[in-house]
């Protein structure tokens, strides 16, 4: 195995949910990745948050405990977050 692909993570439902997850944290602002200065994306948050969703049910049913709670949860968080950044005024 050579040097760059041992560090890219295996394929998970983990990593795949984390992934979607950082685009709609990115999306929102409230992770900046170096060079980036695009700040808040507010249709690309949405986006990446109703992809999320959409996988929840989809997957109903198919996942472990385990799976399902960190779906779950992290669509619950961004809706949240997206209703914080979203509201005028607001300073994330």
């Amino acid at each position: 195995m050579s040097e760059d692909q041992s560090a890219i993570p295996p394929p998970s439902f983990e990593f795949l949910v984390l992934s979607l997850k950082m685009q709609a944290e990115m999306g929102l602002g409230l992770v900046k990745m170096p060079g980036d200065n695009e700040g808040q994306d507010l249709v690309r948050a949405r986006h990446f948050i109703d992809l999320l969703a959409m996988l929840t049910e989809k997957t109903k049913g198919n996942l472990s405990l385990h799976e399902q709670r960190l779906l779950e949860n992290s669509v619950t968080e961004l809706r949240f977050r997206f209703v914080q950044v979203s509201q005028p005024g607001s300073h994330e």
